[in-house]
């Protein structure tokens, strides 16, 4: 029988709802989707894509830390744009961050995301041993 863990940190937004920045479950981190809110000030980040990528990528990567796992260990993402044009711009942002531990992932386009943004992504990881 596997013992769920709930993960929260200060270092990414609060969420939204009623559900938890992240589970753990048998060695592995489902973490929610992070949207580009600085957790300092609860403000949306820009309005350019690209930097609203990067502050949703730096939420999901905070989460993983309190997790004990970190963007190196994701085996899938899914990524939701709000147009589907901005595909080439968030993966310039995408591959900063991930580099050659190139994870599964799935990308959407979505009628709408919480708070008007932009980019939403979520991941599952492997928690470190």
């Amino acid at each position: 029988m596997s013992t769920l863990k709930v993960i929260s940190t200060n270092k990414a937004p609060a969420a939204l709802g009623p559900y938890s920045q992240a589970i753990v479950a048998n060695g592995f981190v489902f973490a929610s989707g992070q949207i580009p809110i600085d957790p300092q000030t609860g403000s949306i980040i820009g309005d350019d894509v690209q930097k609203q990528m990067e502050q949703a990528i730096t939420n999901l990567s905070n989460v993983l830390q309190e997790a004990n796992s970190s963007l190196s260990q994701v085996v899938k993402t899914t990524v939701f744009l709000k147009d589907m044009n901005d595909f080439d711009a968030i993966n310039e942002v995408y591959k900063k961050f991930f580099g050659d531990a190139r994870p599964a992932r799935a990308c959407v386009e979505v009628a709408r995301l919480p708070k008007d943004v932009k980019v939403e992504i979520e991941g599952v990881a492997v928690v470190n041993k």
